[in-house]
């Protein structure tokens, strides 16, 4: 039998028959439904936000919640399936999922009151109240406890003031997990739109992440009601829980990516004729793309055991570093590869290549530099703190 060649270990057949299902499913979106806009979405700067409806019938927004609030239930190796399949059509698309789930559900979920569970998930699982996360601040995105922000109690109310940056979702937005330092230390908020004294920014003129929405946030003396604070966070502990779960799923993304740049390069490796022959046919070309698919086989390995620990409830925020650090590596080395495998053409987004080396270079300095997630095993290794 012939291998898979973006699976050659068959890491399907270790999968359940729900899992499969549901990679499959969220597979056929991507080939019908994103690839074929998101080259043009690229090129002009555009959030496909046509297609939101869609991602949030399919149960895809908070798919790991419970059915209670509107949700799937899945378990974590379905929502990084998702992941992968997503980011195999585009970064962008994943970060729209990953932000809405991992970002601002969960925290509501896992931080907040049952009222805020009841009125904030339903909607968020439907599509109908988008969410942002606000943590990174303009003055330095690796250093949360150096944070500006501030929250003062007035009342029955919080006063907020200070920035955000770099926020996915954030002129897309309906409400914010904003992050603050108050006088007991780091809270959630959940701000709303409409709020007098909050604003949106669109940040334009990237060279990265174009078919996605990233925006500052600016906060000018926002009145916050004390209901709309997370009551079970307190301390950098909250924010950094939410971003584990996000890193995880970032961990599947990339996959996604790689398998997509490995399948168009051997197809044009195979129709391109240099010299009388298939450009397939050369030693260097095959050395290239059987690199790639050794890295690819790694990679899907080591996320689909941090699934399988995720869901046994043993997953350490230390695991999901050593496999972001990895995969987005993985990935951006071999969208580069790809890349120049095309030649000229792979300058253009007729071919996928160059978008997802492109959206690569944000995937792997977001949520965690390459730099702090090697710094996390160095410290899992001496027990030193070297930051």
């Amino acid at each position: 039998m012939a291998l898979n060649p973006t699976d050659l270990y068959d890491i399907r057949s270790l999968l359940s028959e729900e899992e499969r299902m549901i990679q499959d499913a969220v597979a056929r979106f991507t080939d019908e439904k994103i690839i074929p806009i998101i080259g043009d979405a690229f090129s002009e700067g555009r959030f496909p936000k046509e297609l939101v409806p869609e991602i949030a019938s399919m149960g895809l927004l908070g798919s790991s919640l419970p059915e209670k609030y509107g949700c799937a239930g899945l378990n974590s190796v379905s929502y990084g399936l998702i992941c992968q399949e997503l980011e195999r059509g585009d970064s962008g698309i994943r970060s729209f999922v990953s932000v809405q789930s991992s970002l601002c559900m969960y925290p509501i979920f896992a931080y907040g009151s049952e009222e805020q569970r009841m009125k904030y998930l339903p909607g968020m699982a439907k599509g109908e109240i988008i969410g942002c996360f606000g943590l990174t601040e303009p003055h330095g995105g690796s250093d949360p406890l150096n944070m500006k922000t501030t929250a003062k109690k007035d009342g029955d109310d919080w006063v907020i003031n200070g920035a955000k940056m770099w926020i996915t979702n954030g002129n897309l937005a309906h409400i914010a997990i904003v992050w603050a330092m108050t006088d007991e230390g780091i809270q959630g908020f959940i701000v709303e739109k409409d709020m007098k004294g909050f604003a949106a920014q669109e940040i334009h003129k990237k060279m990265s992440l174009r078919a996605s929405v990233t925006s500052a946030l600016f906060f000018d003396n926002i009145r916050v009601p004390d209901a709309n604070r997370l009551p079970n966070a307190k301390g950098l502990k909250g924010p950094l829980g939410c971003l584990t779960q996000a890193r995880y799923g970032i961990t599947w993304g990339p996959i996604g990516a790689a398998q997509a740049c490995l399948t168009e390069a051997t197809e044009y490796c195979k129709t391109r004729i240099l010299f009388g022959r298939p450009l397939a046919a050369n030693q260097a070309i095959q050395l290239k793309l059987a690199d790639m698919a050794r890295r690819i086989t790694l990679a899907q390995l080591l996320s689909l055991q941090l699934g399988r620990l995720k869901d046994a409830g043993n997953m350490q925020p230390t695991q999901v570093s050593l496999a972001k650090w990895n995969n987005v590596r993985m990935a951006l080395d071999i969208a580069r590869e790809a890349r120049d495998i095309l030649g000229g053409a792979g300058i253009t987004t007729e071919y996928c290549p160059i978008r997802h080396a492109l959206n690569l270079e944000s995937v792997i300095t977001y949520e965690g530099t390459e730099t702090v997630h090697q710094l996390v095993i160095g410290r899992e290794l001496t027990g030193i703190n070297a930051f």
